[in-house]
């Protein structure tokens, strides 16, 4: 038993040492439960504040005016923009700009006082139900505006008008930004090994003999993975069409062209993962580290404008982010391509850097 006990100390006091000399999983320990505590803290907020919001005003009264002060005073809302029409605010929507849009005619004094139709118009991106009830919301935040003593029959002050999710179906919403996060977490997983389990099989030093640049080992890693990338894009999005009536509703080939940019960030992410990791229990480690952020910060659980600011620019850093954002657009609210630039041209950037670093990082050497 002394010797057993001997045996089994020594083993305790190498595992240890060995921990302690392993710095990624050293700081892992600790970094990893405070990272949690801080995204599950700041992250999940269901008192959404700040929703990006525009406002046409056809009155341009000292009634309307008061109503716009009030609606701010909420904090529910921030105006970023003031349009002259309702299509504006349809495009915008559409756009992914703003997520609610106020309209308020320029009869507006009259529908406050007569009562018999609503005063104002809230168009409002129905594809996140969290943001419609939200909405709903806010016709109890007016309670005090809409007051006035009539004998006529009562009529809500607000009109919420939903727009691409009128069912208020949840799978709607969870679908396209559930594509991000399958594809995310295969595509970069199946690359952080890359280099690690090539180095781990002596397999490197295979590589090491050959005439191949560091650039186009890393582009000859990441090929045959777009292409399982896009059939798990197909699968996805059958299986949503099929069993949860997800609609489609612009165009599919530019949903292939945002699905082949996000892969191609994704699986370049992966590489660079696996050139600054020595083992692929350390890449897994990595990959489950980036993986939280990217669930909770993107807008796939919680709208992203009603995260702190601190999270948000955190969440823009993530090509998640952008993809969910594309998805949406595009299969939701019919936006094409060329409306959703920004956040294409993003995950066409973070491929090109991550995949330049990627190289530069690996060293066609046992070191």
């Amino acid at each position: 038993m002394k010797q057993s006990l001997s045996r089994l100390g020594a083993i305790i006091k190498k595992e240890a040492r060995q921990l302690s000399r392993d710095r990624l999983t050293f700081g892992m320990v600790f970094g990893l439960p405070i990272i949690q505590i801080l995204l599950f803290g700041y992250a999940i907020n269901t008192d959404v504040r700040n929703l990006k919001t525009a406002i046409v005003d056809q009155s341009g009264t000292h009634l309307s005016q008061q109503f716009v002060a009030e609606l701010r005073e909420t904090q529910v809302v921030n105006i970023i923009e003031t349009v002259s029409s309702p299509a504006d605010l349809e495009n915008l929507l559409r756009r992914g700009r703003i997520s609610i849009g106020v309209y308020i005619p320029d009869d507006f004094d009259r529908r406050v006082v007569d009562r018999t139709r609503s005063a104002v118009q809230l168009m409002v991106d129905g594809s996140d139900p969290t943001i419609l009830g939200v909405a709903n919301q806010l016709r109890a935040m007016t309670i005090a505006f809409d007051s006035t003593p009539t004998t006529l029959p009562q009529q809500q002050l607000l009109e919420i008008r939903p727009y691409y999710n009128p069912e208020r179906r949840t799978p709607v919403n969870i679908v396209p930004g559930l594509m991000g996060v399958i594809l995310m977490m295969t595509m970069m997983l199946f690359t952080a090994v890359a280099i690690v389990r090539e180095r781990e099989r002596g397999n490197l030093e295979l590589l090491i003999n050959t005439p191949v640049s560091s650039a186009e080992l890393m582009i000859g890693k990441v090929t045959p993975y777009i292409a399982i990338g896009l059939v798990q894009l197909a699968i996805i999005l059958g299986a949503g069409m099929l069993l949860f009536d997800v609609p489609v509703r612009g165009s599919i080939v530019d949903l292939y062209i945002a699905g082949s940019a996000f892969i191609g960030a994704n699986l370049a992410l992966g590489l660079l993962i696996s050139t600054a990791t020595n083992t692929q229990f350390q890449a897994m480690q990595v990959t489950v580290f980036i993986l939280m952020p990217s669930i909770l910060l993107s807008g796939f659980m919680f709208p992203f404008d009603g995260m702190p600011t601190i999270a948000q620019y955190i969440g823009e850093v993530l090509p998640t982010t952008h993809f969910i954002r594309l998805t949406r657009g595009i299969m939701l609210r019919e936006a094409p391509l060329h409306e959703l630039s920004k956040d294409f041209y993003y995950l066409l950037a973070f491929t090109l850097i991550a995949m330049t670093i990627a190289a530069m990082r690996f060293s066609k050497s046992l070191d």
